[in-house]
């Protein structure tokens, strides 16, 4: 059995030969291939090498946001649309007047021209980040600065045309093999409304017009949707295997009544789409889940990717699991500051680790990996030690 089938079987609640352990380990490696730090005997391999030698699987769900497209990409970080040279589709901007410039700061300012005035974004990815091993760069100045700015916003969603990207897929594809499944990228929000409250406005600026302009966001949220339902559609066409849809949700930020009306229903319409694709769907519910569990439930999510428990979030690994009651895979499970000394002694980590396989029973629909990812200074003989461990426990 390959990686593929062996992920494949565990979403589908199959029979597998052992505990599917395949972590995001993109970000450590990039710290510590930058910084030389990579175990000797890793010192001159890369990512995939490293992970064929550990004899775990090839973690796709997440993608490499430093790999645009094209070098207009990185002008429309600051509208959350992440136009990478992997996913399925493309953005067309060719009808839109903007222009950007990114600085020797690693600073990139762009300035969106339209009927109602001028947007201007800016995004930040610098060398320091670089090397923290970092892939995503951060907002530093939000679309949103008025009221007014909604029209202008929603006008660009709905002038950026989607193409499909299936050459450049089915590279991605192929490089991956059977090392993994193949996952789609779409949108980094999981509704046209988290999307704004995400990517477009401050957090406490958005409070306060959810409850001053509701008309007005529910306005711009019909024509962020035009962008996202074109977005979905070309992904759901291509040869993936999975759809990724939504990510950083948490009870605080996404409250459970919030998430219900706004993102709920939209990550419910996506997997019916995705479904009738005969494909898999995926959302990142990497923060505190307390309270919104069920919503994922409500949503027909397949795969609920980095699931992050006790202790760094209050909902413990076999409470998930039970409200979950099989209807969906955990991608995850694994607490991050397990495999850092700092966090955990070897003693705790050994009892951590004893107690973490009595608690997921038997263990089906599960794929190990570290939530959110594995840190930079990760131990690696913990890392070793998860991979034994998952490969002697037997579905």
């Amino acid at each position: 059995m390959n990686w593929k089938e062996r992920i494949i079987n565990t979403i589908q609640g199959k029979s597998v030969d052992f505990l599917p352990f395949a972590p995001r380990l993109d970000i450590w490696y990039q710290f510590n291939k930058l910084n030389n730090r990579l175990p000797e005997k890793y010192k001159n391999c890369t990512l995939r090498e490293i992970i064929k030698d550990m004899d775990i699987g090839f973690h796709t769900v997440v993608p490499d946001f430093r790999n645009f497209r094209c070098k207009e990409s990185i002008g429309f970080l600051g509208l959350g649309i992440y136009d990478l040279k992997d996913n399925p589709y493309k953005i067309n901007a060719d009808y839109i007047d903007y222009k950007f410039k990114t600085d020797k700061d690693g600073i990139t300012t762009t300035n969106f021209k339209t009927p109602y005035g001028v947007i201007t974004t800016r995004t930040l990815y610098s060398d320091r980040m670089r090397s923290d091993g970092s892939s995503i760069g951060h907002t530093i100045e939000h679309a949103v600065k008025n009221l007014s700015d909604l029209k202008a916003i929603g006008y660009i969603f709905e002038k950026i045309e989607i193409e499909d990207n299936y050459r450049n897929f089915l590279d991605f594809k192929t490089s991956i093999g059977n090392d993994g499944i193949i996952v789609a990228f779409s949108m980094l929000s999981g509704s046209p409304m988290h999307h704004i409250m995400k990517e477009l406005i401050p957090f406490e600026k958005f409070i306060y017009m959810l409850n001053d302009n509701l008309k007005e966001l529910e306005n711009l949220t019909e024509k962020i949707e035009f962008l996202f339902n074109k977005v979905i559609s070309v992904s759901a066409g291509s040869k993936a295997d999975a759809i990724f849809l939504g990510a950083n949700y948490d009870s605080f930020l996404t409250w459970p009544p919030f998430f219900k009306k706004y993102i709920t229903p939209y990550l419910k319409k996506c997997s019916n789409i995705v479904h009738k694709a005969d494909k898999f769907f995926i959302t990142h519910a990497d923060g505190e889940n307390e309270g919104l569990i069920q919503e994922y439930i409500n949503a027909d999510i397949d795969i609920a990717d980095s699931i992050c428990p006790y202790p760094m979030t209050k909902l413990k690994i076999k409470d998930i699991r039970r409200i979950f009651d099989g209807k969906i895979t955990i991608w995850g499970g694994l607490p991050s500051i397990c495999v850092l000394e700092e966090s955990m002694s070897d003693y705790e980590f050994d009892k951590f680790l004893d107690n973490f396989f009595n608690d997921i029973e038997k263990g089906d629909r599960l794929i190990l990996s570290f939530a959110d990812t594995t840190p930079p200074t990760a131990k690696l003989e913990r890392i070793e030690k998860v991979a034994r461990m998952s490969r002697s426990f037997k579905i």
